[in-house]
Order: C-alpha cells, then structure tokens, then sequence
C-alpha cells in the first residue's frame, strides 16, 4: 500500500506575498547600492584613463575627439624622459618627498609618545598648540620665514627650508600618531616597565610595533603631500631650476608643450604613477591606520 503524503516532496512552502515583497526590496537595494559604487568608481576612474589614452595618442589625433589611440605611441614617454630636466626633477621630488618623510616620523613619534602616554604640567596646553599650528595657514607665516631662510641662511634655490622644518615635528603628523597611540592599552607598557624597560625601550619594543598602522599612515599623508607640493617649491626654488621638484616642472613643462598635449599627459602620467602605486599597496596599513586613530581619543 503506498503511503499518502501530504504534500509532494521536493517542493517548496509557498512564499507568502510578504516574504515576496521583502526579497524584492532587498534586491532593490542591492542594485541602488551597487550601483552607485559602480558610479562612483567610475567618476574617480574615467578622468584617470583619459589622460593615460591621450598620452598614448599622436600629436594630430591629441587635438581631435577621438577618444581611443589609433596608434599607441609609447614613444611619447620616452620624449619626457628625454625633456632636459625632467629627471633632476624626478631626483628632486624623491629627496624630497622622502627625506622630508624620515624626518616627520622620527621627530613627530616621541612628542606624539609624550603626548599620548606621559602626564606631565601643561600637557594640555602642550597639546592644544599642536592643534592651533594645525589650524594655522602656511601662507600666514611665509614672509618671515622666507626672509629667515633667504636673507638669513642664504638658502633660497634650493629645498633645504622646506626639508629642514620637517626635522622639528609636523603638527597634523603628531595629532594623528597620538591618536593612535591613545588606542594602544596601558597595560602593556606598565608590563614592559615592570621587566625593567624605560621610556624610551618601551618606546622602541613596545610601542613602534604596535603602532605600525599609524606610523603607515602619517608616513603616507606626508609622501603625499611633499610629492605634490607646488606652493614651497614655488616660493624657494623658482630661481634655480636646478632644485625644482616634479610639481613645479610640470607646469614650466606644460607651458612649453601647451599644443603637445599627447605629451603634457605622459609627463602627468608619469607624475601620479608613484603615488598611485605606493597607496595601492600600502593601502591596508594606511586604512587602518586612519581608522583606528578614531577609536580613543
């Protein structure tokens, strides 16, 4: 005798109108969402791939409308290399991006150590300092710092008063590492204290490695900011183009190709390639480090 089953098997309960509605309406919100990060992504993305096509492009086709190469001229990098110049630039904005980078991070840690960890008489003033030279405009302050630096120490045409400052702290870079050391626990430096380490061992095997997203993260911001620095350069080293940074070439080197606009793109190629290649995979650490700067304050 064959069993009588009350409903076929391998079929689904019915989905009520409810769960229906439901279902569409998490869809719905998928594509909005998705869609607007494709859209997103998109809007920061194309501009980038239209000055790498038009770098690409014949000094004719550059003018027109056309929008895809019809020849891809790799040549046209080799014409900026070959620009006389351009590679003292590039040695340029290495030093000084670079050095001036070294020099932030080793001086702005032990104030932004102190600040986050030491309590001592005027700390809170010391800190609100920090912040007020924060808020305070570089453009306030040049006239008497480049008469300090040119009439003074005679180093104008060069970048030695834009390098040199960065040997004292930077304000933002200080802030943002005291940030995150305010996340790290205590007890892990009363630990270290109780092995016998001082403040400045703590610093070194306690904190440094902890702190390593931060560090990251300030070394990043300020990469950035002196690779693209115009202003400074502009002030000190406009007299010598000896001492002129990627920055401020580009522009002298636009001005002399203003028609050659195949090859004003690869120059500006060729700038933005380090700094989107260094935040590509430096992106983790910097991420993180600006998030968890957040946590504590």
């Amino acid at each position: 005798m064959t069993q009588v089953l009350d409903k076929p098997v391998g079929l689904r309960a019915p989905v009520s109108p409810a769960e229906r509605t439901a279902r569409r309406k998490a869809l719905l919100e998928w594509i909005a969402v998705h869609s607007l990060g494709v859209a997103a992504a998109l809007f920061f993305t194309l501009p980038f791939v239209f000055v790498f096509l038009t770098s690409l492009m014949s000094d004719t086709q550059a003018l027109s409308r056309d929008l895809i190469p019809h020849t891809w001229e790799w040549g046209n990098y080799k014409k900026v290399f070959d620009t006389p110049g351009f590679l003292t630039w590039w040695k340029n904005t290495l030093i000084y991006a670079g050095l001036g980078t070294v020099l932030t991070v080793v001086s702005s840690i032990p104030v932004a150590y102190a600040l986050a960890k030491f309590r001592f008489p005027g700390r809170s003033l010391s800190l609100m300092l920090v912040i007020s030279m924060m808020m305070l405009p570089p453009q306030v302050i040049i006239i008497p710092m480049y008469l300090f630096w040119a009439k003074q120490l005679d180093l104008s045409g060069t970048l030695w008063p834009l390098i040199i400052p960065m040997a004292f702290g930077d304000a933002f870079s200080i802030f943002l590492l005291r940030q995150f050391l305010m996340t790290i626990p205590n007890e892990y430096l009363d630990a270290a204290k109780v092995d016998g380490c001082g403040d400045l061992r703590t610093l070194f095997k306690v904190v440094l490695p902890m702190a390593r997203p931060g560090i990251a993260a300030v070394a990043l911001f300020q990469f950035f900011y002196a690779w693209n620095d115009y202003f400074g350069p502009q002030i000190y080293a406009s007299e010598n183009p000896g001492a002129w940074t990627l920055s401020y070439g580009l522009e002298s080197f636009k001005g002399a190709h203003h028609t050659d606009w195949n090859l004003t793109m690869a120059a500006t190629v060729l700038v933005m390639a380090p700094v989107i290649l260094v935040f590509f995979f430096a992106q983790k650490a910097f991420v993180e480090g600006v998030t968890l700067t957040g946590v504590k304050g």
